[in-house]
């Protein structure tokens, strides 16, 4: 591997961590509350999809960044969709 790809690698984690790490205390909150009357429904259901897409894309390139940020994120996202289908 040359260095340019693993410079890549890691300019991929960190941006994959800041991501990831910047939509955790939305999840923690709602998680917490049970509040989810401010968000919108549209929203989470098109970026719940996105996040998937964005999943099966890293699987297609076989890049572990997108695998791990977006396998992380989506599971958040479905849990904070799933609350605001459930209390509205």
């Amino acid at each position: 591997m040359n260095s340019s790809a693993l410079s890549g690698d890691w300019l991929g984690y960190i941006a994959a961590t800041l991501t990831t790490l910047a939509f955790v205390p939305q999840a923690w909150r709602t998680l917490r509350t049970r509040d989810t009357r401010s968000l919108s429904l549209l929203m989470y259901l098109l970026f719940t999809a996105g996040i998937a897409f964005w999943l099966a894309y890293g699987v297609a390139l076989g890049s572990w960044p997108i695998i791990l940020s977006n396998a992380a994120t989506l599971v958040l996202a479905v849990i904070i969709l799933a609350e605001k289908i459930r209390r509205g």
